[in-house]
């Protein structure tokens, strides 16, 4: 199954490191990260893992709720916690889905067969309050996700959800924004009463500080 940007996330219902989830019912009002790894006690996945139980207090602020996925089973997952906490020195507090028969791997999209038919790749699933995904990245297992993009990016939907912007390149929080070609110059005096620059018709920057 292909997943694609604002389509609704697939619901399902799976046992996890804290007991049975229904993935929508879990998810509730707020934002949600899913990620995948390709198998437990992997040394890559285990970086990740401990980062992400790092940046809590992150996801807390953003109102973002973590849920990982590896295609092993509860029991391996409760012995990966203790690797974990020693290597990382971080406690896992979210849940990891187990998926041993792969069947939430499949739903979406997560085995790339070309890949590795046995394992899935390092997907990310952003999921908005509406169950809709909002972005998705993909990793190969070689390679370590980058969380600090990942946040920068929830940043941005957050952000552009509240106000008729876009975050041009390389944007991090409190640097200028582009306004909507939609809003008229007239309309974008009336919202953005601070002022904003016109480098082309188009292309309208405003501080948002």
């Amino acid at each position: 199954m292909t997943i694609q940007l604002g389509q609704i996330a697939p619901d399902f219902e799976q046992d996890s490191t804290h007991g049975p989830i229904r993935f929508h019912e879990w998810l509730g009002s707020g934002w949600g990260l899913f990620f995948s790894h390709p198998k437990n006690f992997t040394p890559v996945c285990t970086t990740e893992l401990g980062e992400v139980a790092r940046l809590r207090p992150e996801w807390d602020r953003r109102g973002v709720k973590p849920i990982g996925l590896s295609v092993d089973p509860v029991e391996a997952h409760h012995r990966w916690e203790a690797d974990i906490a020693e290597t990382q020195s971080a406690t896992l507090d979210f849940p990891m889905i187990a998926d041993p028969d792969m069947r939430v791997a499949t739903l979406y999209g997560m085995i790339h067969p070309e890949s590795d038919p046995t394992v899935t790749v390092r997907s990310v699933f952003v999921i908005d309050p509406a169950k809709k995904v909002r972005l998705i990245l993909t990793y190969p297992s070689s390679t370590g996700r980058n969380f600090a993009e990942i946040i920068r990016a929830i940043d941005s939907l957050q952000l552009t959800d509240a106000q008729s912007i876009a975050t041009p390149v390389n944007w991090e929080p409190g640097d200028a924004v582009v306004i909507s070609p939609k809003l008229s110059d007239e309309e974008a005096r009336r919202k953005f009463p601070q002022g904003f620059r016109t480098l082309k018709p188009y292309l309208r920057l405003v501080d948002m500080q």
